[in-house]
């Protein structure tokens, strides 16, 4: 399964974000490659080390599903053009579960 997201240029910091396929969860890939759900503690990747942190997500489909790259800042803060949809991603829902129903 992928979705079409923009082309980020290689020098760009990237994070390598996915859904946790036992969860339905977000999660992001730290620096040393294991999944956190905190967002917080997404490792920033540029370049050649970028493509080959997403083939090794790639590798890993099963444990998580849809993984993709998010243009993030060089410390890992999320930023670019799909920020709102990153930021609900990395918060939770903008409305609690269960109210106003």
């Amino acid at each position: 399964m992928t979705s079409v997201r923009p082309k980020l240029k290689p020098e760009t910091p990237k994070a390598v974000t996915a859904w946790e396929t036992a969860t339905g969860k977000s999660v992001w890939m730290t620096e040393v490659g294991t999944w956190s759900e905190d967002a917080s503690k997404a490792a920033a990747f540029t370049g050649e080390i970028a493509e080959a942190r997403l083939a090794e997500a790639f590798k890993q489909e099963g444990k998580v599903t849809d993984p993709y790259f998010m243009e993030v800042t060089e410390t890992g803060g999320i930023t670019g053009r799909e920020t709102i949809r990153e930021t609900i991603r990395a918060t939770g829902p903008t409305v609690a579960y269960g109210e106003g129903a």
